[in-house]
């Protein structure tokens, strides 16, 4: 059994930081961000990836393909308040499988942790059957993009 560590690599440089400022609406009664919103954080991290390198959701969708979310991880280190600043930093990991693999770093303003992640995407085309090999079209994006 192959542990994750050697199974996957980070491609450290295909990365993209993005910074917001929290809203009130994200937050509960306290102005603590309430906890679903980080999923919210990690979709604009990979939107800005996204539009950064040219594999955007319109780039996917445009080649025939959708990529849905098929796992979500959330580790919370510190609460973020209302009104603060914080960063999101995404990386792309190099599967061997047919998948997108993004980690997500947040940051608030004074740098440190407050929340790590993960997704995981998967490719469909349009009639909705699954891909098991990369498509055509990220395929010849993931070897543009290799060192």
């Amino acid at each position: 059994m192959m542990r994750r560590k050697e199974q996957y690599k980070v491609l450290d440089h295909l990365t993209t930081s993005y910074e917001f400022r929290v809203r009130f609406n994200e937050t509960d009664p306290l102005g603590i961000v309430w906890h679903g919103n980080y999923i919210k954080y990690f979709e604009d991290g990979r939107e800005a990836f996204g539009r950064k390198y040219g594999i955007s959701y319109l780039d996917v969708q445009a080649a025939g393909y959708t990529t849905p979310i098929v796992k979500t991880l959330t580790e919370h280190k510190l609460p973020l308040r209302y009104g603060e600043t914080a960063r999101v930093e995404t990386a792309l990991v190099d599967s061997v499988a047919a998948k997108m693999i993004f980690l997500f770093t947040i940051y608030n303003e004074k740098g440190k942790v407050v929340c790590t992640g993960e997704t995981v995407q998967v490719f469909v085309e349009e009639g909705g059957e699954l891909c098991l090999t990369y498509p055509p079209f990220y395929q010849k994006w993931l070897d543009s993009v290799r060192i």
